[in-house]
């Protein structure tokens, strides 16, 4: 009888290497096979044009764990998925899984496309271990979860992208395997979705060991309780600690370069800072939770226009409009000044949640509305809180107490 504390995922040392030539990656196979070179060899070396997809991982998994995976494309998540999974085969290192695995790791990976939706059910069942007693027995459960009631008995090759993915997810979740590894393949379903498959993913998680690919660090943060940072095949962090993974994850788009977007050449952009912020070594100035944000603003001025208006926008760090500040539409405060325009906009007590920002900057003309100059990521700035907070918002509150 399996313990909560047993470990169901165990990774030693693995490593797995590609070559980049088709060609030379044949050749390399029928010297393998000629010299009996087979199976794990931790002390072979790359060759060239080889390289390493996955480096010396190391992880164990219990049940009630969810492993979460991150990393920029070609970090080597999903060649790292796929050895779990059993498509392919380490170069060094071990992989040790007990129990049932179910895998969502390809849209459509698993299904035999000329066969139904039901067909495929029970061979993806037979494929886990189940008996055919046992799949009878979940059969309506999956079918409702996939809500492919009306087209379950069609040819699988006729589904769209998202029925592929309710199909495949509602066939790993239900069948309830030991062992849950899912890909990004969940991006493709629509929110309705995705809600019930989160639910889904916390009912079944205390009795299950998950692994989670995602670009969406909402999603990872979600769910995940341990976490793994890969970078060109190599784990670069590794713990307890999701929001400092996640947090390192975003560093790398980081940036004060300006981003023109659209130019009528009338006016530019000359500097753009915090007002009395402070800097991180990283130069990135700090705002803390519920104090001023002062954002100092100057523009140079390419021909003669009436003041125009100013929209400042505020993105998080998956890029998601999350506020936008009152533009200058009143007779106030901003005039042009021979061939410039400088101002500092204000807003007090902000209450954004912990994380990193974007400033956006896009300038139309008064009257028309016509755009001018169009910004995008002129400023990075974050937000300083104890607490990690999702949520774009952390709203001051007070609790007042109602005696009996």
């Amino acid at each position: 009888m399996t313990t909560e504390a047993e470990v169901l995922v165990k990774v030693e040392n693995l490593s797995k290497k590609f070559c980049k030539d088709l060609k030379t990656s044949l050749w390399y196979g029928i010297k393998d096979l000629a010299s009996g070179v087979t199976g794990n060899k931790n002390e072979r070396q790359l060759r060239p044009k080889e390289f390493w997809a996955v480096k010396d991982i190391n992880f164990e998994l219990r049940r009630g764990e969810c492993l979460g995976l991150i990393g920029h494309n070609g970090a080597g998540k999903s060649t790292l998925l796929k050895i779990l999974n059993g498509l392919i085969n380490p170069d060094a290192g071990k992989v040790t899984i007990k129990g049932k695995v179910g895998a969502l790791i390809e849209l459509g990976a698993g299904f035999n496309p000329i066969l139904s939706g039901r067909e495929n059910i029970y061979n993806n069942g037979a494929v886990l271990g189940f008996a055919k007693k046992e799949i009878d027995s979940k059969l309506q459960e999956i079918i409702d979860f996939a809500e492919l009631e009306e087209f379950i008995d069609m040819p699988v090759q006729h589904y769209s992208s998202g029925m592929k993915v309710r199909l495949g997810f509602a066939v790993a979740a239900q069948m309830e395997p030991d062992v849950l590894i899912i890909d990004e393949v969940l991006a493709v379903g629509d929110l309705g979705f995705v809600l019930k498959c989160f639910k889904t993913i916390d009912t079944i998680l205390p009795k299950t060991a998950i692994v989670f690919v995602s670009h969406n660090m909402p999603m990872v943060s979600r769910i995940c309780n341990q976490i793994i940072l890969m970078d060109r095949g190599v784990s670069k962090f590794q713990g307890a600690d999701v929001a400092g993974a996640i947090d390192k994850y975003y560093t790398r788009f980081a940036s004060n370069e300006s981003n023109v977007i659209f130019s009528d050449g009338t006016i530019s952009l000359e500097s753009v800072n915090l007002v009395d912020a402070k800097v991180t070594e990283k130069n990135i100035p700090q705002v803390n939770w519920g104090g001023t944000f002062s954002l100092h603003c100057k523009f140079k001025l390419n021909k003669e226009i009436e003041t125009p208006i100013f929209h400042i926008s505020i993105f998080d760090k998956e890029q998601r409009p999350v506020a936008i500040l009152e533009s200058n539409t009143k007779e106030e405060n901003i005039k042009v000044k021979r061939d410039s325009i400088e101002f500092v906009i204000t807003h007090k007590e902000v209450q954004l949640s912990k994380g990193v920002y974007s400033i956006n900057i896009s300038v139309s003309k008064k009257d028309t509305k016509e755009p001018l100059l169009r910004m995008n990521g002129v400023l990075n700035f974050q937000l300083i809180h104890g607490e990690e907070t999702w949520p774009p918002f952390l709203l001051k509150s007070t609790y007042k107490n109602i005696e009996a």
